[in-house]
């Protein structure tokens, strides 16, 4: 382990090369902007969350490497233009760890807990400016929707507008139902809109109560979904029946029996 920083200095110079290489020489890689690339990163961020959630190794540090690719590509194009480099980023996220952890690299000896970490986290980043002066500014508007909107609760939740109870949110989410049943009467396409918004935000809410990630819930019902209706799709190729030329009830049967097969490799 002793060997890493001199190990990391090495390939992360052959990364910073190879990336010149690629500027220099590649006709797509020329063409490349930072706004152009902005998709590539959120593409590879989630193909980092993917890996992890398959706990492979060998996955994740592929990922991680696609990653840091794009980070690094982003700091060369910076500096192309005089802007910044890949130093100028690291110095000052290494800056940024130091300052806000003076438990670990100074004197502060006041934190115990991983609460007093947060609290001692807030403070700085008030003092460094980073705090905007109402407590929902901030917030990316680019996150995915459901992830946004847990951090907007969970920033009212700090000035102490919040629910006090789990069944007080689950009553609020029933609430919002019948609100959503009564506007999809009305066929009133912006009501409609509205009330399941509603619903989605008191959907979150309660994920919130139970400490679960509103994000990762839902696509992990997506992935089991495709999952089973992968095997739908297989069993009627092996029938020899198109899809769409089976009853609801002949794929449900092969629903319930996925799902079956699926709890007998958990268990």
């Amino acid at each position: 382990m002793k060997n890493i920083p001199e190990k990391a200095g090495s390939e992360f110079e052959r990364l910073l090369e190879i990336t010149r290489a690629l500027r220099e020489r590649c006709p797509w890689d020329r063409q490349q902007t930072m706004k152009s690339l902005k998709p590539y990163i959120v593409e590879e961020s989630y193909e980092v969350l993917e890996a992890i959630d398959e706990e492979d190794p060998e996955k994740i540090k592929e990922e991680l490497g696609d990653l840091l690719f794009q980070i690094v590509f982003q700091a060369h194009m910076a500096g192309e233009k005089g802007l910044f480099d890949i130093v100028d980023v690291v110095r000052s996220i290494s800056e940024k760890m130091v300052g806000r952890h003076p438990h670990v690299f100074g004197e502060d000896k006041g934190v115990k807990t991983a609460g007093d970490v947060l609290s001692r986290w807030q403070e700085h980043k008030k003092r460094e400016g980073k705090l905007k002066s109402g407590m929902l500014e901030g917030i990316p508007i680019s996150l995915p929707a459901l992830l946004r909107a847990q951090k907007v609760q969970k920033r009212a939740s700090r000035a102490g507008f919040d629910w006090r109870r789990t069944e007080d949110v689950l009553e609020k989410m029933d609430e919002e139902a019948g609100e959503l049943r009564e506007a999809a009467k009305t066929g009133d396409r912006d009501r409609i809109e509205d009330e399941l918004g509603d619903m989605l935000f008191s959907m979150v809410n309660v994920a919130r109560f139970l400490n679960i990630q509103a994000e990762e819930a839902l696509g992990k019902t997506t992935a089991r979904f495709i999952r089973r209706f992968g095997y739908i799709e297989k069993k009627a190729a092996g029938r020899g029946v198109e899809l769409s030329k089976m009853s609801l009830a002949e794929m449900d049967a092969l629903w319930e029996e996925a799902k079956r097969l699926e709890d007998r490799e958990e268990d």
